[in-house]
């Protein structure tokens, strides 16, 4: 009797031990567990300064691992000359570029041209700004808009020189010093063109309530897959009570 008895305790220590041995419960619960609640008063996004994110960035696109290398850049000029002995090919690259074989210089770096940027509202409709930003505009807000209101960004572009590959933005919104909001986005891929592309950025949702109510101030940034910054514009916009 004693024998089975002490066989069986044997056994639930085996198959209890494991778990409560490692920790597996403890674990996952450090695991999953949200950080503190001083990320909503903002005491913990203070202490998290912008040189951290973009050294954390850096360290991402230095390692050795799963890194994106991009191709040699080739002048537009080279990439229309290319097999132009192909009729077929010559025109399908006349159509996507528009043509534009007189205005090539050779220069290998694209350019991105900003002529404007646009606010989408249901409040209002719509707010057109031109680029870049009249200096008697400095602090001042660049749009109002209501709380709980529906609103796009909308941008007027030119891709001058060369086909820009992989133009993405990132728009950081911060209140009273603190962060409260970051949306990053893929614009694409675009080829110099006689006519500037115009492009609006997803639809977003200003927040509601008596805390959201004031100026905000925001650094929206646009970079390309060979990190070049084609623009980086901040300005200041307000959300209103709603009537």
């Amino acid at each position: 009797m004693s024998g089975n008895g002490n066989g069986k305790r044997a056994q639930e220590q085996e198959e209890a031990g494991p778990s409560s041995a490692c920790g597996i419960d403890g674990g996952k619960q450090k695991m999953t567990e949200k950080p503190s609640d001083a990320f909503h008063d903002g005491k913990e996004e203070d202490e998290e300064p912008e040189e951290e994110e973009e050294e954390e960035e850096e360290a991402f696109h230095n390692s050795n691992n799963d890194v994106f290398v991009p191709a040699p850049l080739v002048s537009l000029k080279e990439q229309i000359e290319r097999d132009k002995e192909d009729e077929s090919l010559r025109r399908w690259k006349e159509k996507l570029l528009g043509c534009l074989e007189s205005d090539l210089d050779g220069q290998l770096d694209p350019e991105v041209k900003f002529h404007s940027i646009g606010i989408l509202s249901e409040d209002f409709g719509e707010i057109v700004t031109p680029l870049p930003v009249d200096e008697n505009r400095n602090g001042r807000s660049l749009f109002t808009l209501r709380e709980g209101s529906r609103y796009q960004l909308k941008l007027k572009f030119s891709v001058l020189h060369n086909i820009v590959s992989g133009l993405m933005y990132s728009n950081t919104v911060w209140k009273g010093g603190l962060q409260v909001d970051q949306s990053k986005g893929m614009l694409g891929t675009f080829a110099p063109q006689k006519e500037p592309y115009v492009y609006a950025l997803k639809e977003d949702t200003t927040p509601s309530g008596a805390l959201a109510r004031g100026v905000y101030s925001a650094k929206l940034k646009f970079e390309d897959d060979d990190r070049r910054c084609h623009m980086e514009l901040k300005y200041l916009f307000e959300i209103k009570k709603s009537s």
